[in-house]
């Protein structure tokens, strides 16, 4: 099967869990980029998470106010750097991160939409925003890692949104962590149906 093929059912086609295409502006990017076909299914499952999570946080916590549409385009993006890093797609590394961020902005996207390719694994930095938050907890919870301090960052967040106790919003947190959580082996098993290169 051709790498074109491969990316084309990594951002849309219905070849495993059921999970939500990519936004049409994020498949034109990545198919004229050559995205390796893993990366591209990567970023279709932190996607899918992000709608699950933002869905949820709009019905629980209303009072929590963020950009909805800009937490669906950061998770579709936030690893776009390791187009020009693929070493990084199997292995450690964060020049990814910078990288991914510059990438977007030469492509046309303004810094408020480039920002979360840089911000996604710097969750502690000052100022990071609600929507920065959604973002990285996506793409750890995709996988099933709870990162306690990111979620306490997110919880004392939506507390101070909604005046309840922070302990309710952990438990309702929680329970849809763990919800998405229980459904990681299947994004992993489509995650890794997809070569790392080309």
């Amino acid at each position: 099967m051709s790498t074109h093929t491969l990316l084309a059912r990594a951002m849309a086609d219905e070849v495993g869990p059921p999970l939500r295409a990519l936004p049409a502006r994020v498949v034109e990017l990545l198919s004229s980029l050559g995205s390796p076909p893993r990366l591209a299914a990567h970023l279709r499952a932190v996607h899918d998470v992000a709608h699950q999570l933002v869905d949820r946080l709009e019905e629980c916590c209303p009072a929590a106010t963020f950009d909805r549409e800009a937490v669906l385009f950061g998770a579709a993006t936030h690893d776009i750097g390791k187009t020009l890093h693929p070493e990084e797609l199997s292995g450690p590394g964060s020049a990814h991160e910078e990288a991914g961020r510059a990438l977007l902005l030469a492509h046309g996207f303004g810094p408020e939409s480039a920002r979360f390719a840089a911000t996604h694994a710097s969750w502690t930095r000052p100022h990071i925003g609600l929507e920065d938050l959604i973002v990285s907890l996506a793409d750890k919870i995709w996988k099933n890692k709870r990162v306690t301090d990111l979620e306490e960052l997110v919880v004392t967040r939506l507390a101070e949104a909604s005046g309840r106790a922070v302990w309710e919003e952990f438990m309702a947190l929680d329970e849809v962590l763990a919800r998405i959580g229980d459904e990681a082996d299947a994004r992993l098993a489509f995650q890794s149906c997809f070569p790392v290169h080309g």
